[in-house]
């Protein structure tokens, strides 16, 4: 590594949903030495017009600290994994050359993933495989997936059908199981990063979501994603989004505003489950500070997070 990337590691920062990342990094990026900078790494956030339903930091919310990869396409064009990594890789780099931190602020577990580990090599996609996958009833499905990779199977939700038919178009392809993949494919983290992971006992980070789609509601997401709609800005990604489906299934008549918003509270939930699921696979990388909220003040979190990244390399990181 050049001294640049040696003494501006990017920090990593992940949590489940509602688990209050972006404040913890906002006031990280004013109190490191030289300053740092925010980039996003949320795959909803990226798109302009979607701010309540992300939860996309306001200007005041973002304080003085520059903000990346925030509003940077229109939520009816295409964006993927590897447009990310185009970018933020590039945004890494613009955020060293001025001396100053980058600080990536973790939402889409995927896109994490492929920062920290690479991309995953695999058979490219096959349309025949896939519709058929997609036309096999769930049950079946799983069945299929389960006596291939029963790892992935356990690991993907029962109503995740897209994952469950990418883990066996991989099985398929290759002969070997995804799980055993990305197990090996996870061994090596990039040595330039250290990670702070954000932990919540599960019935507090329930409390914090349900209050968040409260708190959306109020702000106006009904009429944002209404907006969106009718101006055709929705695209086959967006509309799929927690919170603008359930708001448009409320909006198209299939079912009320109150059963919508429970919805978003649920899948919200479920989203933060699987998330602190993949957390634990950083359990065994040895540069992750774990801290935990729920039982400190933003001002303590900022100073042991400060404390082990200005540290000597190599020294132990565990939980703070």
């Amino acid at each position: 590594m050049n001294s640049a990337t040696r003494d501006k590691p990017i920090v990593v920062l992940v949590g489940p949903t509602a688990g209050g990342k972006t404040a913890l990094s906002v006031e990280l990026a004013s109190r490191l030495p030289g300053g740092g900078e925010c980039i996003s790494a949320d795959s909803m956030q990226v798109y302009r017009g979607m701010d309540i339903g992300t939860a996309t930091p306001t200007v005041e919310e973002r304080g003085n600290i520059p903000h990346h990869l925030l509003d940077v396409v229109a939520p009816n064009e295409p964006w993927s994994l590897d447009d990310w990594l185009v970018e933020a890789e590039r945004a890494i780099a613009d955020v060293r050359q001025r001396g100053r931190w980058p600080i990536v602020v973790g939402g889409t577990n995927l896109y994490v993933q492929g920062l920290l580990f690479g991309l995953l090599d695999g058979p490219a996609p096959d349309p025949d495989l896939r519709a058929s996958l997609a036309a096999l009833p769930l049950d079946q499905l799983r069945a299929r997936l389960k006596a291939v990779d029963p790892v992935a199977a356990d690991r993907i939700h029962p109503n995740d059908t897209r994952r469950a038919i990418r883990a066996l178009e991989y099985a398929e392809g290759t002969g070997s199981p995804l799980s055993a993949a990305q197990v090996q494919w996870e061994d090596t983290c990039r040595p330039d990063a250290r990670i702070l992971g954000l932990e919540w006992p599960t019935e507090d980070i329930n409390r914090r979501i349900n209050a968040r789609v409260g708190q959306m509601m109020a702000l106006g997401l009904l009429e944002e994603v209404r907006s969106l709609d009718q101006e055709g800005l929705l695209g086959p990604q967006t509309r799929t989004a927690v919170g603008y489906a359930q708001l448009l299934n409320h909006l198209q008549g299939t079912c009320t505003l109150e059963e919508a918003v429970e919805q978003i509270k649920i899948r919200t939930r479920r989203l933060g489950k699987q998330q602190r699921t993949w957390l634990r696979r950083f359990r065994a990388l040895p540069d992750v500070t774990w801290l935990q909220p729920a039982e400190s003040s933003i001002e303590v979190l900022v100073a042991k997070a400060l404390t082990c990244l200005l540290e000597a390399p190599g020294g132990e990181r565990t939980r703070a």
